[in-house]
């Protein structure tokens, strides 16, 4: 009976053993991913772009995720960065205004793999997959839409003037590539088109984007762009409340009012959209199965769809006409029948000149 109890207590360690080594096996064939936001959910835009992505993700077999969001105090960010490089994540998902920090720390951990889902630059080095987004083809669509819009007064609402708005967070490249191309967009479908150009200082303030929309609104400007984060929504509520129209950034802005405010969802006929949760997916995908070309930096468009307008039903209650000219725009920068300038590549003095050229 001992020599029995002495066999079976043995089996059952074994298969505690071997139960634990199974459970660790299963364990590491997760791939691991962790993104790390350079501010904080909640912008309806950008960042909840990139959370969508480790949502949808982290469905899938085989995904372990995280997130983490790092705040808008960057002192926060590198030791964020230096907690993960540290932790055994496969692959460590960050960029935007943190590309610049991610790409030095990347550089100096060549045994971590990284994605830059927004470089900044157009370096990578070998253990880092990096994309930018042409958002001067999606705002130079932004910019022919604003311009066919103030033109047709027809549309509810738009009078005779023809001004359109631009609002952007901060005077910097990456806001200035999208107004680049979306004065370039405008000055495309018709040269006596303005543009207010105003920027807010701030990614984050809802209630200064309000404000400096209102004033835009008041000066008769029909439709505005927004490039500005959570301020950008002040934008939609300023557009809202003057009975005028706006237009979206980084994700499909109208939707995020379809049941909760739908008034105010038909106030933002379109949105410039980065497929942003897509590129993530498919990275991430591609990094699992060992495909992912580390050390690459690719700019990509619309050629690839991963930037448009979004064409949801408000979009569709927009005059087919004015719709078919986008659709022929879109093509023709498809097909390089358009060449459009980079806000990354002028220098401040020639950005200044674009914005002088169609100030009212």
């Amino acid at each position: 009976m001992k020599k029995f109890k002495s066999l079976l207590a043995l089996f059952v360690v074994f298969m505690l053993v071997l139960s634990g080594c199974s459970k660790e096996a299963e364990k590491s064939d997760n791939y691991k991913v962790l993104l790390l936001i350079p501010g904080n959910l909640g912008d309806k835009s950008f960042f909840d772009a990139a959370n969508r992505g480790i949502e949808e993700l982290a469905k899938k077999d085989g995904f372990e995720t995280k997130v983490i969001e790092m705040t808008t105090d960057e002192t926060k960010w590198e030791p964020a960065f230096l907690d993960a490089i540290d932790q055994d994540w496969d692959l460590i998902v960050s960029g935007n205004a943190a590309s610049d920090l991610m790409n030095e720390l990347a550089a100096k951990n060549t045994e971590k793999r990284f994605l830059n889902f927004d470089n900044s630059g157009t370096d990578a080095s070998e253990n880092v997959y990096s994309v930018t987004y042409a958002t001067n083809e999606g705002s130079f669509l932004a910019g022919a839409f604003a311009a066919l819009v103030t033109q047709d007064t027809s549309i509810e609402n738009i009078n005779e003037d023809k001004v359109i708005g631009f609002l952007g967070g901060m005077d910097i490249p990456g806001i200035n590539d999208f107004l680049v191309g979306y004065i370039q967009g405008a000055q495309h479908v018709d040269k006596d088109v303005k543009v207010v150009t105003t920027y807010a200082g701030d990614f984050s303030d809802p209630a200064i984007g309000k404000e400096l929309s209102l004033a835009m609104y008041s000066s008769n400007v029909d439709i505005a762009f927004n490039v500005a984060g959570q301020t950008g929504l002040g934008l939609i509520d300023a557009a809202f409340e003057s009975n005028r129209y706006a237009i979206g950034v980084d994700s499909d802005q109208s939707a995020l009012y379809k049941d909760s405010e739908p008034d105010k969802a038909k106030s933002v006929l379109t949105s410039v959209v980065k497929q942003i949760d897509n590129v993530i997916i498919d990275s991430a995908i591609k990094a699992k199965e060992g495909t992912l070309e580390f050390g690459k930096h690719e700019l990509i468009g619309l050629s690839a769809n991963a930037i448009g307008l979004a064409d949801n039903e408000v979009y569709q209650t927009v005059p087919e006409g004015i719709r078919s000219q986008i659709e022929t725009i879109k093509q023709d920068i498809i097909d390089g029948k358009i060449e459009i300038e980079s806000g990354f590549k002028l220098t401040t003095e020639q950005i200044s000149d674009y914005r002088e050229l169609v100030k009212p």
